[in-house]
């Protein structure tokens, strides 16, 4: 059985509850569903473009933790509170990745307070 080790960085929210930012298992790497929030600040931006691109950075700092980057990423999955916003969620989503591009799941989903809510699985290097 692979062994799984819990990753953690400060540069991204902490988690909420009894979970990790992200597990690496073999050459996989799982995150959590990160929100907007700005590990620094706690500051939340008002626009989905905005909060996209802070998810986004939230999920960069995990990665990197592990030596990783975006454009290791194989699947994304997204939240948006309004399906409406694709296009400007889409948008800035796009200037975070490069082809080939990961796989994609958006749905719509009720979050609590924000617009926009991201997880990722990567492949990594051991």
């Amino acid at each position: 059985m692979t062994p799984k080790e819990a990753l953690r960085t400060d540069r991204a929210p902490q988690p909420a509850g009894p979970y990790s930012q992200a597990i690496v298992s073999g050459d996989l790497l799982f995150t959590a569903g990160f929100g907007p929030q700005d590990p620094a600040t706690g500051e939340i931006p008002a626009s989905v473009a905005e909060q996209t691109r802070q998810v986004l950075r939230n999920l960069q700092a995990v990665l990197a933790e592990h030596g990783a980057t975006l454009d290791d990423a194989l699947k994304t999955t997204v939240h948006l509170a309004d399906l409406t916003d694709f296009q400007e969620f889409n948008e800035a989503y796009r200037e975070f990745f490069s082809a080939p591009f990961p796989a994609r799941t958006t749905v719509g989903s009720q979050l609590a307070g924000i617009l926009v809510e991201i997880d990722l699985v990567a492949r990594v290097r051991d």
